[in-house]
């Protein structure tokens, strides 16, 4: 299914952001990852039922940079001026990895600018059992195996000698480096967990190997009522390597 997604620059807060959106109905709104290389393809399915948001993240994509922002509270402020920007009430909000950090510190302050949270492999949680892989001490050339286990599904590798890939990745890294260079988790978002008060949904793939799919059960503890989708062989982009996963954030959000 193709999409085409029309691109508009909002200035939020004094910062340039460029968002995406496509389709009809009800609004879906997904926080990226800390790369964005992949694309969006695999959120082609949700329009089909969704008026579907990709904003790009301070630092990222075709939004400008923000040193400043330096904090997940920093981004949920961000995304607070946004939304208020855009006139969105409630939407559906689906945050992946680094953006289901975002989210889910979004979602213990503001559940009533929500109508359901979709988590996909969410950074955030310090579990010392199975700790969040350091991704800034794997080299970028060794990172592909760590994202997916079926690699076709990150489609062509990129050109080492592609100028613009290589001066985006490393602006995108720079910008994480920002957030998450002492540490990707914080240690006091457990204790506010259970101010999630909208209906959440966990997705994971069984084989992630930047985020352990083992930390679920510290997740769907502290986030009172929320459900679990794991799907294998799939790894940390489990969006990209599988179109049930897709599935499932589309009917958990349109029941």
């Amino acid at each position: 299914m193709a999409v085409t997604w029309k691109s508009e620059e909002l200035t939020v807060n004094g910062v340039k952001t460029q968002v995406l959106s496509a389709g009809k109905g009800d609004p879906l709104m997904f926080w990226h990852g800390a790369g964005t290389g992949g694309g969006w393809d695999f959120a082609a399915p949700w329009t089909e039922k969704f008026k579907v948001y990709i904003p790009y993240h301070p630092g990222w994509g075709g939004s400008a940079d923000d040193t400043s922002m330096t904090t997940t509270q920093d981004f949920v402020m961000h995304y607070l001026e946004l939304l208020d920007l855009m006139k969105l009430g409630k939407i559906n909000l689906v945050g992946l990895s680094m953006g289901g950090w975002f989210a889910s510190t979004f979602a213990t302050q503001h559940s009533e600018r929500l109508k359901k949270l979709v988590l996909v492999a969410p950074a955030g949680l310090r579990d010392k059992a199975h700790p969040t892989t350091d991704i800034f001490r794997i080299k970028p050339e060794e990172l592909a195996p760590y994202l997916a286990e079926n690699l076709a599904a990150l489609g062509p590798p990129p050109d080492p000698h592609d100028l613009d890939f290589v001066v985006n990745s490393y602006r995108e890294a720079t910008s994480f480096a920002r957030l998450a260079w002492e540490r990707i988790y914080d240690v006091k978002l457990p204790k506010y967990l259970h101010r999630i008060s909208v209906p959440t949904l966990f997705i994971w793939g069984k084989q992630d190997k930047i985020v352990p799919e083992a930390q679920s059960a510290v997740w769907t503890k502290l986030v009172k009522g929320s459900k679990l989708k794991t799907f294998s062989p799939a790894g940390h982009l489990v969006l990209n390597e599988k179109p049930e996963a897709v599935k499932a954030v589309r009917d958990f959000l349109a029941a």
